[in-house]
Order: structure tokens, then C-alpha cells, then sequence
């Protein structure tokens, strides 16, 4: 083995790059820019910086309803309505964040690049008849007479024979010119890094692209028990059967949530149906199909095809759903019915024995405008409903008569309702009632629910197994070349790998031992190594 003083730069067999071109126009400067390595580490360091400070406070995205400066001001002091007023709170989807990472995936898409065109050429025109001055110039590299006459042709034939075979031996691929034999392995090793950042350039795309509308879906949607509401963005319907909380008893607490005697909570959980709009979506009277059905609780989410509806909160909203009530006869006592009148959607037409009732008004919240007129001052939320009848039968005029029923006895007394029904209708003879809370449904809870739908999870799951692919790739194998010729019965070697020299060296030694040689002495002249990319 013979010491090289300067050992050939073999990181792209000498090939050119355009970043380092002498003469540059402005495009290369840009060009030259962004394949800088420094610059791209730089770009990392900020981005990791900028995503660092998004994670300080929540971000508004975070919230049911983004709160504004008094929520960050109140809540984190002087540092939060800074970090609010700087536009911190939406660190994420900030033109500044997105072009930090915009300009990272250029870095990455130029530097590779640069690199990567000119490693392909180098490693496409693989030459086992290089000169012997580059095998001596590499950095290990080793030269001989063999035993035999030097004008034998033959002799040098045969000994590049067993060169060959030993390199195929060794697991080599050879290519061979005349007494000149090249033996290569794992070259696509090299492509490792290239590999990884086609995962980074997928994943950072995916950073990008998750911010236009389509690919994630976030929405909240509160649904009261019995109630089944659309899932905006989506053709689904969620429905809300019946909602369960359990707290712990004081018994079974301790230290600071004992003393306070506050409500901790055990158990969330929403009885839901998941439906699927086929027809007449949007509408008041959709098509549903129903898709899946079972229990959503805290980190528990109902999942059907990427769509994931998880328990985020309730609300304790005592309302009434349905009450089933009779037409009562005063005079008689007879009761006519039962029929069923809903807060929600209520039916136009019910019969009651003899009597039939048209359903003239509904007013979800009862109340009087300055007129003195009634009017409703929510038209969902049926905090004091109110039904106007007209209810025709015998012994009642051929047009009919008007009834005002509150199923609530509050409203009843709030609004007179009797007084009413006996100057304008027939509360003197009939009497619309319930009977008893039996006869009375209530929805308890109104569940908020969060709907997830993120299309771009595969994707990042993609970049991040190219990711890893790479770095094995890198990290676990080499590209080890190995170069010798036979002139006359001189024997030149020159070996190269982009890392890991020792084993480099066992390999060569190992060859020795194939070819007859003696790999110990081959190898105590010593080798200069180095490590190349």
C-alpha cells in the first residue's frame, strides 16, 4: 500500500455542479442560494424556531370559537396579548410560516438537485479502465509485480480472471475491459439522502396543501338529544340518542377537587347514529341511510371511512322533546286522543276521537311583540312553545274553534293561557292537557361533537416511510468500488467507498486472500482514508 498525498475528490467522480460555476448569471445566484447547504440548515432552524413559538399558547384554530385579544390578554397576561397582537395565535396558516416552508422544500428540491444530476451522470459512466494514476490517487490504493514473466499475455489474463471471479465472490458487480476489471456494490446506497428528502419534500407539500379547503375537515356540531343534525362539509348526519355524564362522588376524590366539592367528571358518552345523505340533502326532509351507529366517548371517536366524530363537550339544556296529551271534555269529562305533539317539526293535523285539530302556529319560544302580537324570538330552541289550534267536531261551529296550549305550566300562568282561550276560544268546554310527566319527553344534554377528516394522513405516512427508507438506506450500506488493472505483470488497485473505511479495507484484505496475495503485507504500507458523500 502506497500513501497518497492528494487523494482524487470522488464525491461526483469529478463532475461539475452548477452552484459552482465561475461565471454566474442572476438565476445561478438564486440557484447557487438555495443549494447551499448553510442556507438550508438555516431554514430548518428557523422554521423549528417558528413552529416552537405556534406551540407557546393554543392556537385560535384550537378553539369552537377563535377568541380574540381579551381571552390571550386575560388569561397569559402582557406576554399572551403580545403573542396575540404579533399574530403568533396563528402561527400555522401565517404567510411568513408558509413561506419559511415553502423556501425550506425549494432548498431541498435545488440541493438535491445540484447534487444529485451529477452524482447520476458520474455513476452512469462507470469506467473499469481508469488510469493508473487515478487508482494511485485514490484513497487506498495498492500496487505489486506479480510472479510472472511480464510479457506473458496470458498469464495477466488469467490473474484479471481470478480478480473478477474473486469480486463476484465478494457479492461485486464487475464490468471488465481487456486486463482492467471494476467491481461495485450497493450503489444505490448513494440515492439514500436523495431518497429522504423526496419524503421531506412529500411531507412539507402536505404542511402546504393542508391548508387549502378540502383536505381537512374540522366542524363542530351540538346536538341535542333526539336531535339528528348535518355535519357541515359532509353528506352525514349525526344523531344524538341519548347523552350520559357521570361525575364522581365527593367519596371518592381527593385533596383539592375534595375540599372544593367541585363536579369532576367520570363519564362522557353520546349514544350517536351516523347517517349518510343520499337525496334532497341540505333540505329540511333528507334522505338518510344509516352507516353506523354505537357509543362516542373522551379519545373514543366514532370512525367510518376517514371520517372520525369525537366527544368534545356538553351542555346541560333541559328542553322539551315531545308531549303526548288528550282533548279533554269539561262538561263530559271524556278524554278524546291520545296524540302526540313535538317541539320540533310538529305534525299540521291530529285526531282526537270525533275531533280533528289543525295546527294553525307553533311558536318554538313564545312571546308578544310591542304590538301585543305573538311572535317566537328563537325558531329551534323550544325554550316556551306554544301551539294555535283550530279544532272543529260536534257541537262546535262548522269553521272551527282556536285553542292556545303551553305545554309548560309556566307558560301557562306567564301567559293566561285559560283567560285567553276563554275570551277568543272554546276554554270553557275543552281542555288540551298531559296528565303527568310520565306523558312528557325532556332532552336532558346537548353534545358537542367534533368531526375530523384529514385526506392527507396517507400521504404523510407516505413521506415519512420514504424518510426512513432513506436514511437505511444511508446509514446501513456503502457504495464500495474497487479498481485494478494488470500491466505486464505490474498489479495496480484503487478502492473507494463513501464511508466506513475500515470495512472498506477488510473487504481488500479479503480479496488478497482470494487472488493468493498477502493481505497483511498488502496493507502495512498504510492507507489514507477519508469519508466523501
Amino acid at each position: 500500500m502506497s500513501e497518497t498525498p492528494k487523494p482524487l475528490d470522488m464525491r461526483y467522480d469529478g463532475a461539475p455542479r452548477r452552484s459552482q460555476k465561475a461565471e454566474k448569471d442572476w438565476l445561478d445566484h438564486v440557484w447557487s442560494f438555495f443549494s447551499s447547504v448553510k442556507v438550508g440548515v438555516w431554514l430548518i432552524v428557523l422554521t423549528l424556531v417558528g413552529a416552537a413559538i405556534g406551540s407557546v399558547y393554543p392556537q385560535e384554530e384550537a378553539f369552537l370559537s377563535p377568541p380574540g385579544l381579551d381571552y390571550y390578554a386575560e388569561r397569559y397576561g402582557t406576554l399572551g396579548k403580545w403573542y396575540y397582537l404579533l399574530g403568533f395565535s396563528h402561527t400555522y396558516t401565517s404567510w411568513w410560516f408558509q413561506l419559511l416552508v415553502l423556501m425550506l422544500g425549494t432548498s431541498i428540491v435545488v440541493a438535491s438537485l445540484d447534487r444529485g444530476v451529477p452524482l447520476y451522470k458520474a455513476l452512469k459512466k462507470q469506467k473499469p479502465d481508469r488510469t493508473v494514476d487515478f487508482l494511485r490517487r485514490q484513497a487506498l490504493s495498492y500496487e505489486t509485480d506479480l510472479p510472472f514473466d511480464a510479457a506473458s499475455g496470458e498469464e495477466a489474463a488469467r490473474r484479471a480472471d481470478e480478480l473478477e471471479a474473486a469480486l463476484k465472490k465478494l457479492r461485486y458487480r464487475t464490468s471488465r475491459a481487456g486486463n482492467a476489471v471494476l467491481g461495485e456494490k450497493n450503489r444505490w446506497s448513494r440515492w439514500g439522502p436523495y431518497v429522504n428528502h423526496v419524503g421531506l419534500i412529500i411531507f412539507l407539500l402536505i404542511i402546504l396543501v393542508r391548508t387549502l379547503p378540502g383536505f381537512t375537515l374540522e366542524e363542530y356540531v351540538s346536538v341535542l338529544e333526539g336531535d339528528t343534525v348535518p355535519i357541515p362539509g359532509t353528506n352525514y348526519y349525526v344523531k344524538n340518542e341519548k347523552f350520559t355524564a357521570e361525575f364522581y362522588d365527593n367519596e371518592e376524590l381527593r385533596g383539592q377537587f375534595r375540599e372544593e366539592q367541585r363536579l369532576v367528571p367520570k363519564l362522557y358518552k353520546t349514544e350517536a347514529v351516523l347517517y349518510e345523505c343520499i337525496d334532497r340533502c341540505g333540505t329540511s326532509a333528507p334522505e338518510l341511510v344509516e352507516v353506523k351507529r354505537g357509543d362516542i366517548l373522551v379519545n373514543q371517536p366514532m370512525e367510518y371511512r376517514g371520517l372520525s366524530v369525537y366527544q368534545f363537550g356538553y351542555e346541560a339544556t333541559p328542553q322539551i322533546r315531545s308531549v303526548t296529551v288528550t282533548l279533554n271534555d269539561k262538561e263530559t269529562g271524556e278524554a278524546h286522543g291520545p296524540f302526540t305533539l313535538k317541539t320540533h317539526d310538529p305534525d299540521l293535523a291530529y285526531e282526537a276521537g270525533p275531533y280533528k285539530l289543525r295546527l294553525v302556529n307553533y311558536y318554538p319560544e313564545f312571546a308578544l311583540d310591542a304590538n301585543g302580537q305573538p311572535t317566537t324570538t328563537s325558531a329551534a330552541t323550544p325554550n316556551a312553545p306554544a301551539y294555535i289550534f283550530q279544532i272543529t267536531g260536534p257541537d262546535l261551529p262548522e269553521e272551527g274553534a282556536s285553542y292556545l296550549y303551553f305545554p309548560r305550566e309556566i307558560d301557562k300562568v306567564r301567559f293566561n293561557q285559560d283567560a285567553i282561550n276563554a275570551a277568543v276560544g272554546i276554554g270553557n268546554k275543552f281542555e288540551i292537557a298531559a296528565g303527568g310527566m310520565e306523558n312528557v319527553e325532556i332532552a336532558q344534554f346537548t353534545s358537542t361533537l367534533t368531526a375530523r377528516k384529514d385526506l392527507t394522513v396517507p400521504y404523510l405516512l407516505v413521506g415519512g416511510a420514504i424518510c426512513m427508507l432513506g436514511l437505511v438506506m444511508g446509514f446501513y450500506w456503502q457504495h464500495r468500488r474497487i479498481w485494478v488493472r494488470i500491466d505486464g505483470n505490474r498489479l495496480t488497485l484503487g478502492a473507494h467507498t463513501n464511508k466506513n473505511w475500515h470495512g472498506m479495507k477488510r473487504e481488500t484484505a479479503k480479496l488478497f486472500e482470494l487472488v493468493g496475495l498477502e493481505p497483511a503485507a498488502a496493507l502495512s504500507a498504510g492507507t489514507k482514508e477519508r469519508e466523501s458523500t
